[in-house]
């Protein structure tokens, strides 16, 4: 069995690592996985999950609707309380407004186009079809 001491400990750490203890992921498998899968950018590039994480890389991670563009500010392993992995990484103004913009743009999008109490009858669902094919 490995024994790492605490100093060593955070001195160097996985990214699929650093995503689960930053909690962005459930689980680290996950974690591989959105990394393998081209959602999660290194310093503008696809990166494998092995990648060694360093102090002040950027890491870009798409999570259903959202993209976020954070900075490393810490390093860690283990996964602790929700307070500790908000200070492992430091998310970029820009980033913070873009996500904002786009929070809202789909709760307008939503309120404009309400969906129907009831499914459309037969007809109806002809005349979606006519109007789909017009267009």
């Amino acid at each position: 069995m490995k024994h790492n001491s605490p100093l060593t400990e955070n001195t160097s750490t996985r990214l699929d690592k650093w995503l689960w203890a930053a909690r962005f992921y459930k689980t680290r498998a996950i974690a591989k996985q959105m990394i393998d899968g081209g959602k999660v950018f290194y310093n503008g590039q696809r990166t494998k999950s092995g990648k060694v994480v360093a102090l002040g890389d950027k890491v870009v991670l798409r999570q259903s609707y959202e993209e976020r563009e954070i900075i490393v500010v810490a390093l860690a392993d283990k996964r602790r309380d929700a307070s500790f992995a908000q200070t492992l990484y430091q998310e970029t103004p820009n980033s913070i407004t873009t996500r904002e913009k786009n929070a809202l743009a789909r709760k307008q999008g939503i309120l404009l186009s309400p969906a129907s109490d009831t499914k459309p009858d037969k007809k109806q669902r002809r005349q979606l079809i006519q109007f789909k094919e017009r267009i």
